[in-house]
């Protein structure tokens, strides 16, 4: 038996912030990352929302980007002060991820982090509250998934908590909120969402309930995101309905070791000054691990239907998965973003010398690939791969060489 969830409701739309004023409760924590969703208003309009809703509000502000413990912890803290009934989560994939796992610490005070990260181990929610969603990016699609990511900075290791119970039960999809973003964040975030829709395609867990939104939303993906990082504001909008249909489809059908990757090398560096961006880091591996899949007969054709939906031509099976590898190198090249960490910056542009040293890396590696081969995402991969072969194409990501394996 399988399962497929989603929020109960999804707004979606110009002006389905409005939706707030729909929600029954008494009280309502909003939470928010930066100053972005201020500066632009859309923080005002919310607590308006909620307030004409009957509600009082509270905030819990400035959520980091790449969201640490301590932070959830501060956050279930003001929770359990002012009990609210409703969680309302506004940003970035950032805020509402440590929304999430705030709500699990608020709900069991006595649940600790190691408890949050158990795969599907939660306990039942909404006990004591609901969640709604606003994403201003598009990319994460945490608004509709069953995922929270964060940060354990004393090992320098991102964490994905992984339960049906932290699916929202609102989600609101405003694309109003999404034109706020910044070129770089739209890019990043671009490709987080096509790697999504790529690897719940190809995960072991996919189903005929998760296939027709991958597809779909990769064939969007294609035609709006490159446009909409040149400014095109209905591209934009497109994006923002992309992205969340990537999140449909994975979080039901899991998603592959391009996420492993990226959770465990996201902030391996940081004592080196920066961190690989996730979106970046999912963009640069993509092809990487696409390469690799496709020794799997059936990821392969997987691929190859992947590289038809998009019309890139081809005859053969491995004719068609190339193109789509070479697509996706070229698109990165449209976006930006390096293709390797070697030349991956501190700003994230590609550059001759990355901030992540070479020695560096290979010191860490071994630690690094068996970080990734234990993260929650590897086990639904279609390949699974040895140590030797996780330190081999982290090696291919880091120098920008032929996965051959």
């Amino acid at each position: 038996m399988n399962r497929f969830t989603l929020p109960r409701d999804l707004y979606h739309g110009t002006g389905a912030l409005e939706a707030l004023k729909s929600l029954k409760g008494k009280r309502a924590m909003v939470v928010v990352g930066g100053g972005s969703m201020k500066r632009f208003g859309f923080l005002d309009k919310v607590v308006d929302y909620l307030k004409e809703a009957g509600m009082e509000v509270e905030l819990f502000e400035n959520v980091e980007p790449d969201p640490s413990v301590e932070t959830v912890m501060r956050g279930a803290d003001a929770m359990l002060k002012f009990q609210p009934d409703w969680i309302v989560a506004m940003g970035g994939g950032s805020p509402i991820d440590a929304a999430k796992a705030m709500w699990i610490k608020y709900e069991y005070p006595d649940c600790t982090f190691e408890d949050m990260c158990k795969v599907f181990g939660i306990p039942e929610l909404r006990k004591k509250a609901h969640f709604c969603a606003i994403p201003s990016t598009s990319g994460t699609a945490t608004e509709v998934t069953a995922f929270s990511i964060i940060t354990d900075y004393s090992k320098g290791v991102k964490y994905p908590i992984a339960d049906f119970e932290i699916t929202p039960d609102v989600a609101i999809v405003d694309p109003a909120l999404a034109e706020t973003m910044p070129q770089k964040l739209v890019a990043h975030t671009g490709m987080d969402a096509m790697t999504h829709a790529i690897e719940a395609y190809v995960s072991t867990a996919n189903c005929d309930y998760t296939d027709p939104l991958a597809l779909h939303a990769i064939e969007m993906i294609q035609a709006d995101l490159v446009e909409s990082y040149n400014g095109d504001m209905a591209k934009r909008a497109a994006m923002h309905n992309a992205q969340c249909l990537a999140g449909m489809a994975f979080s039901n059908a899991l998603l592959g070791i391009v996420h492993s990757m990226a959770h465990k090398t996201g902030a391996a560096f940081a004592d080196y000054g920066a961190h690989i961006i996730h979106g970046a880091a999912n963009a640069m591996y993509l092809p990487k691990v696409i390469a690799f899949n496709a020794k799997d007969e059936t990821a392969a054709k997987r691929y190859a239907a992947i590289a038809d939906r998009m019309n890139l031509g081809g005859n053969t099976t491995e004719e068609k998965v190339q193109l789509l590898i070479a697509y996706l190198r070229k698109m990165n090249d449209d976006l930006k973003i390096p293709h390797c960490i070697k030349n991956y910056g501190a700003d994230s542009y590609p550059t001759e010398q990355g901030f992540v040293p070479e020695e560096v890396f290979l010191e860490r590696l071994p630690e690094i690939a068996k970080n990734a081969i234990g993260d929650a995402c590897t086990g639904s991969n279609p390949r699974q791969p040895s140590q030797e072969e996780m330190e081999k194409l982290l090696k291919c990501c880091y120098y920008d060489t032929e996965v051959d394996f």
